[in-house]
């Protein structure tokens, strides 16, 4: 098992850069140059399991790489062309299975780095309709998070008593969830209707997702509109456990009931509402990648200042205070208030953390609500009743 992650970050960044490669080739209108994606990605995975099986072999298939390009050099130069780019970033390609077996992760990494930025040109390759600038953007993360965060400091700040590696591992971790919800968003389920867009859109944001629809709705709403809706905050639910679990599992043990029979009746009533809908329709979703560093670095400062705040509003009002801001912040951002009672230290009892996750969970339901009325042209009247009852049935829960 320990070979896993290094074999999977090898499979990863190998694809990465074929992209990369890809896209290099066509913006230059190169068209005859050395390897594709799956090759790039089979030169990665090779040199994975031939350095794992032997030193020898991976040398030896070092050596057969370079004879194989010194021979399709040779018919490239029939057609002009010299450049040896392709093959030199093959050739560092080769070395990922080594370099992630034997060295930390932030080294292979800072390389992933450097050849997606060598190789980067701001343009989308039609073909296989993945815009490249998320590439770069996801390349920008990965040096903040695999190689800038092991330099942070862990010495914790004065008055939220949080280290900035901690604070950045966190962001990175929420970004990370985030954005498996925007791939499957945006490349998945984008045309596999609302309802599955809107499952998938909940798990990168239900409150995006629910304005999205909701616009949608403001000429028709129809019944999958109405369950995509409903779906998202759904998956909302699931994703709130998740974040819990993997922050303060005291926590995440109190509100796990409650939250996967909320998540379960939400998909229940989704569901019910699809089967009315019989027409196939395709949506199209444009929103913004949760791996753009501004949104990192507002989502860092957000939960900074929300721990802070949330300290200030306990000490001088006390318990009845906090419930009061998690209700105000249900209709801003809930991440990083949540976030914020997961991770910092108030002193407050696990019953208290999880009874504020619920009121926040309600307000931001009540949020929802609004935009899927105000959104569709008060079109959503079906979502917007739903959703209400939702916000009610996480106060009472939060108060019985």
């Amino acid at each position: 098992m320990k070979e896993l992650i290094p074999f999977l970050v090898t499979i990863v960044f190998s694809f990465l850069v074929g992209l990369e490669v890809r896209s290099y080739k066509e913006y230059f209108n190169l068209k005859f140059e050395f390897g594709s994606i799956r090759t790039f990605t089979f030169i990665g995975v090779l040199g994975f399991i031939f350095y794992k099986i032997s030193l020898n072999l991976y040398i030896a298939g070092f050596i057969i790489l370079s004879l194989l390009y010194m021979l399709y050099y040779f018919f490239k130069l029939q057609k002009k062309e010299t450049s040896i780019v392709t093959f030199l970033v093959a050739a560092i390609t080769y070395t990922f299975g080594a370099i992630s077996l034997t060295k930390p992760l932030w080294f292979v990494a800072l390389i992933f780095v450097l050849l997606v930025f060598g190789l980067n040109v701001k343009k989308s390759y039609p073909t296989i309709k993945i815009d490249l600038n998320e590439v770069e953007t996801f390349a920008k993360m990965v040096l903040l998070s695999a190689v800038i965060l092991p330099l942070l400091p862990k010495t914790k700040l004065p008055y939220i008593e949080l280290s900035p590696f901690k604070i950045w591992l966190i962001v990175v971790v929420i970004s990370a969830i985030s954005y498996i919800g925007y791939i499957l968003q945006k490349y998945v389920f984008s045309n596999k209707g609302y309802f599955l867009t809107g499952l998938a859109g909940g798990a990168y944001s239900s409150t995006a997702t629910t304005v999205v629809l909701a616009s949608k709705g403001a000429i028709s709403c129809l019944n999958s509109i109405t369950a995509g809706i409903i779906g998202a905050t759904a998956i909302m639910y699931f994703r709130i456990i998740i974040i819990a679990y993997i922050f303060n599992h005291q926590v995440a043990q109190k509100i796990l009931i409650p939250y996967i029979l909320l998540g379960a009746f939400g998909i229940f009533i989704s569901l019910i509402y699809l089967k009315k809908d019989l027409k196939k329709e395709k949506s199209e979703f444009v929103d913004a990648n949760p791996l753009e560093l501004k949104t990192a670095f507002i989502f860092a400062f957000l939960f900074v200042a929300m721990i802070a705040i949330t300290k200030f509003i306990h000490t001088h009002f006390g318990n009845i205070g906090l419930e009061i801001l998690s209700f105000i912040v249900g209709f801003t951002d809930i991440d990083p208030f949540i976030l914020s009672l997961l991770t910092g230290k108030f002193n407050i009892t696990i019953d208290l953390i999880a009874k504020l996750i619920f009121i926040a969970t309600a307000s931001n339901n009540f949020l929802k609500a609004f935009y899927a009325y105000f959104f569709s042209k008060r079109k959503c009247k079906i979502a917007t009743i739903w959703l209400i009852i939702f916000g009610i049935l996480n106060l009472i829960i939060a108060y019985i």
